[in-house]
């Protein structure tokens, strides 16, 4: 059973949904762009069945309660901040921490500024922040994946993505994963600033400092046929890390690992979580 909850914080109030019993082992799953929690649907379904307490949240502006019109509101330092907000606000002192995607980087940077939060890091596809940056600087592969993240920050990017029935945003899921969570998604950024909003995660600028190694238990997934993320910064990532670390490299599988293959994805997240 997969409920739907409210999390009250300071900054508002994020929907959610939510699986097992109110006193499980906490796990907090991140969504990354351009989807929502339910990207999280069979994960937060399987944990709760195996007794965790699962939360996966409509992050800061897909969440229509938390949807501030400046881009200097959807910082890192923002966004970390919301995801300790909806810890306490959950009461939990530690919990396990699962991102995608914005939510794996999101994910990494709570790892790096709040390690004493946390049991367990799993991470999908986004590569630590400083492997990503030497990636940048070093492979010119990875610099011409990674152009769109500049290319979004244009004014012109809304129109573009929303024109003939937001067929941009749904050829970014490359026909990968189900119809009906594309169709969800096009729905929910097609409301009026919600697209903004998500876009204002890329437009918000850099995080402040430099990314740290991180010392928590990490699992890395990454696969070969991911177009944002490239082989350099995948296996650069283990250099980042000083706690115990497990890497696991999926074939032929695309950047959206959570939904094209959900059940090895949660089977993978339930091995590091125990």
């Amino acid at each position: 059973m997969i409920d739907h909850i409210s999390i009250p914080t300071e900054a508002g109030t994020f929907d959610a949904i939510a699986s097992g019993p109110e006193d499980g082992r906490p796990v907090l799953l991140l969504h990354g762009f351009p989807e929502a929690a339910i990207e999280w649907e069979h994960q937060v379904a399987v944990l709760g069945v195996n007794g965790f307490r699962a939360v996966a949240p409509d992050q800061r502006g897909y969440s229509p309660g938390v949807r501030p019109e400046q881009a200097s509101e959807y910082t890192v330092t923002h966004l970390v901040g919301d995801v300790i907000a909806m810890a306490d606000s959950l009461g939990w002192d530690t919990f396990d921490l699962v991102g995608h995607d914005w939510g794996g980087a999101v994910a990494w940077w709570t790892a790096i500024e709040h390690p004493e939060r946390l049991r367990t890091l799993t991470v999908f596809s986004t590569p630590h922040p400083a492997a990503l940056k030497v990636a940048l600087q070093s492979d010119e592969d990875q610099a011409m994946r990674s152009q769109y993240m500049r290319d979004w920050r244009e004014r012109s990017t809304e129109k573009r993505m929303l024109d003939n029935n937001a067929q941009a945003i749904k050829q970014m899921f490359e026909w990968r994963i189900r119809p009906s969570h594309v169709d969800e998604y096009v729905q929910r950024l097609s409301e009026p600033g919600a697209l903004t909003a998500a876009l204002n995660w890329y437009r918000a600028g850099k995080p402040h400092g430099a990314a740290d190694k991180v010392g928590v238990r990490t699992m890395y997934v990454w696969s070969t046929e991911d177009v944002a993320f490239g082989s350099v910064a995948a296996f650069e990532t283990e250099k980042w890390c000083t706690g115990p670390y497990r890497f696991e490299m999926v074939e032929d599988v695309s950047h959206w690992i959570p939904e094209e293959i959900p059940e090895a994805a949660s089977s993978l997240i339930l091995e590091n979580l125990n």
